[in-house]
């Protein structure tokens, strides 16, 4: 035991010095960083993966304002593929494994279909060849649900399509010309994928949206240590692009070990946590980790460090974990602790270039779970992971029944009501601008000045008093 105590921070201590800006508007600054190494965003903010934060509808809706979604692990390996799939079919320039059914099916079959897949037109196929294809203009009114769609479909022989490869414009030009939605791809003669108009206007309608490679929405899944290489291969399989391996206490020879692993057996990148300490940050480098998420405790709805008197204020564990990453330019994402846009600046001002957050995205319209009116307000629950109500019901998931007693469970997080926050692209737009603003204090015009820039200053209770809001409020 060392004979001093070293003091430690988090964000509500400090404050960062005001410099001189180059910047006329602080919506010039440029707010583009990493979350892994090879992971770029527009707008670095991810949402955890925790049940009442992360499904398919909060990761589209972060994906579209160039943030990451993390699609949680505590369902079935199936239930979170699904969930991915559905991010990576929401959008994108071409659908390289689009939904078919046989010639011979039914118009009842094709119905059940699209309402599965969540689709509201279909390619149809007699063996590997394409035949027609069946969209809402053949089926809207049908009443008759055993009619063959052959006898409904347009026919190949009348369907416009183009060669796989095909640019953007040039399938522009081709839906400007003939009116048609849908472009079948072909490659000498067999199907290869699918572009609509809908998805066009998409990318368009959201430019800074983060994107792979082929035009999808990017989005990312989390894995623990039990079955990590059979969720990731999974996973990966489903189209996630980077894996964010996840338990309490990251810096343990199980972690290092299954993350060696997975390493060793896939390609893709690995956000590894959670961490606080340089030494964690050391041995997560060495074993493999392609970015490393911060935090012991610093959640509202996480009690670990009253269970366990364990944890590390967060300003202080985040600047101790970049120490050893900024040298192996691996990329560092502060997971909770942030209640104001101002924490997210000093954050990545303290060397994080993305941030994590639970709090901040649950209680959005996207986030799972129904709106709960109490005493004329709106809430929506937010439950930590290692609560009893979430341990409770992955219990009841795993065993396929509802348990009315008790389970034996170690507690270290509550459930809570947040306040409704309305859409994610709100919340995004509020944290934007904070993270903006904070980067033109600090002298910059992206973050790496700020951070170049960044200094802190420690501050009194009475200080933090000051920079709060006082009076009576005019309105909510």
């Amino acid at each position: 035991m060392p004979s001093s105590i070293p003091l430690t921070l988090t964000y509500d201590d400090v404050l960062l010095v005001p410099k001189r800006t180059p910047l006329a508007s602080r919506s010039e600054a440029d707010i583009r960083s990493r979350f892994t190494k090879h992971i770029w965003l527009n707008t670095p903010f991810v949402s955890a993966n925790m049940a009442t934060v992360t499904e398919h509808k909060t990761a589209i809706a972060l994906a579209r304002e160039g943030g990451l979604g993390t699609i949680h692990q505590f369902g079935t390996i199936a239930e979170q593929v699904q969930e991915v799939r559905r991010v990576k079919r929401s959008t994108s320039y071409v659908v390289e494994d689009p939904v078919t059914i046989h010639v011979w099916a039914t118009l009842k079959e094709a119905r059940d279909l699209m309402e599965q897949k969540e689709v509201t037109s279909l390619i149809v196929m007699s063996g590997e060849d394409l035949v027609g294809l069946l969209t809402h203009r053949d089926y809207t009114f049908e009443t008759d649900g055993n009619r063959l769609i052959r006898e409904l479909m347009t026919p190949r022989e009348r369907l416009i399509t183009a060669d796989y490869g095909i640019t953007q414009d040039a399938a522009k030009d081709i839906f400007r010309t003939y009116k048609v939605e849908k472009l079948p791809l072909l490659e000498q003669g067999k199907l290869r994928g699918l572009i609509t108009t809908k998805d066009i206007k998409r990318m368009e309608h959201w430019p800074l949206a983060s994107r792979d490679a082929k035009g999808r929405l990017m989005v990312a899944g989390a894995v623990g240590v039990k079955d990590s290489l059979e969720r990731t291969e999974a996973l990966i399989r489903a189209g996630v692009d980077v894996i964010v391996m996840d338990i309490a206490h990251a810096h343990s020879d199980l972690m290092i070990k299954q993350l060696r692993e997975v390493k060793s057996s896939f390609s893709i990148d690995v956000m590894v946590g959670n961490i606080a300490t340089a030494a964690a940050a050391h041995d997560l480098v060495e074993a493999g980790a392609d970015g490393l998420k911060v935090g012991i405790g610093p959640s509202p709805v996480c009690t670990t460090r009253i269970m366990s008197g364990a944890g590390y204020p967060q300003l202080s564990a985040v600047m101790n974990v970049v120490s050893v990453a900024k040298e192996h330019d691996v990329p560092v994402t502060a997971d909770g602790g942030m209640k104001y846009p101002g924490d997210v600046v000093k954050a990545i001002a303290a060397g994080a270039s993305s941030i994590f957050s639970g709090s901040f995205f649950a209680g959005t319209d996207e986030a799972p779970g129904i709106i709960i009116m109490k005493d004329g307000k709106r809430y929506k629950r937010y439950a930590g992971s290692a609560s009893y109500e979430s341990g409770h019901a992955r219990k009841e998931r795993d065993e396929g029944r509802q348990l009315k007693e008790n389970i034996d469970v170690f507690v270290e997080g509550v459930s809570v009501l947040v306040d409704y926050k309305g859409s994610v692209s709100d919340v995004v737009r509020g944290l934007k601008k904070g993270l903006q603003s904070g980067i033109s204090y600090c002298g910059g015009r992206n973050i790496e000045e700020m951070q170049t820039n960044a200094e802190f200053i420690q501050i009194t209770s009475s200080g933090w008093v000051e920079s709060g809001s006082r009076g009576m409020k005019v309105m909510e």
